[in-house]
């Protein structure tokens, strides 16, 4: 399993390390600063759970409430109250803990 604080250091690279699932890469990508690459790589697997929850979490970044809680739902979820920088932590250390 991969560490919180490796993921989070791994932003410095060019590209995602490789065998991370794609709600991982996007999540990646967004803290990389580059929501659309984020959003193009979730919504090629909308439906799947983990892209959804954060599908939903690119559009609380994005500031569409609406849009996060339409993903949130999808996703099986509450919409998150913490904030974004908590969210993508939570998100990431919980779905590296599957990897």
């Amino acid at each position: 399993m991969t560490t919180i604080d490796a993921f989070r250091n791994s932003v410095s690279a060019a590209s995602p390390p490789g065998g991370l699932s794609t709600a991982l890469q996007a999540l990646w990508w967004v803290a990389k600063d580059d929501w659309k690459r984020a959003h193009e790589c979730v919504q090629a697997h909308e439906g799947e759970a983990d892209c959804d929850l954060v599908h939903a979490h690119l559009h609380r970044v994005e500031g569409d409430l609406s849009n996060a809680g339409y993903w949130y739902r999808h996703a099986g979820r509450p919409a998150a109250t913490c904030t974004l920088q908590e969210e993508w932590a939570l998100v990431a250390t919980e779905l590296l803990a599957r990897k």
